[in-house]
């Protein structure tokens, strides 16, 4: 497994299924600064990341490497599963073509319908 560094997670803070999945990978990080989070609303991120459009930040979660790098979506999820605890070996699984094929599938029905998703989840779970 690769060595990994920090990271930048920009989401949209006024999702409450974004908002879960932050808790939920701040929870199983590797280490408690291996992630930094910035809503994509925030003065913050525009100040920071004056290259990143509001409309992409609000479409899709973005994770900026530490060189800079800005991945979007499901090109992200797998630099994330390596900075978890338990997780890392799904790095492998999402590089698999067609476990890639799947989950860009996936990942933009949810990111699509992420407001729906988190109005039927949102009674299961608190924040």
């Amino acid at each position: 497994m690769k060595k990994v560094g920090s990271a930048v997670l920009i989401y949209d803070d006024k999702c409450s299924l974004c908002r879960g999945c932050m808790k939920w990978i701040e929870l199983h990080a590797i280490r408690g600064d291996i992630f930094e989070f910035v809503p994509c609303q925030s003065e913050e991120r525009r100040c920071r990341f004056p290259e990143m459009a509001d409309e992409a930040c609000l479409q899709t979660f973005q994770l900026v490497l530490s060189h800079n790098q800005i991945l979007s979506g499901k090109e992200a999820l797998p630099e994330i599963l390596l900075r978890l605890r338990g997780f890392r070996w799904l790095y492998v699984f999402c590089k698999l073509p067609i476990s890639n094929a799947c989950l860009l599938v996936v990942y933009r029905w949810v990111s699509n319908n992420r407001y729906i998703v988190s109005q039927v989840i949102k009674p299961l779970i608190r924040e």
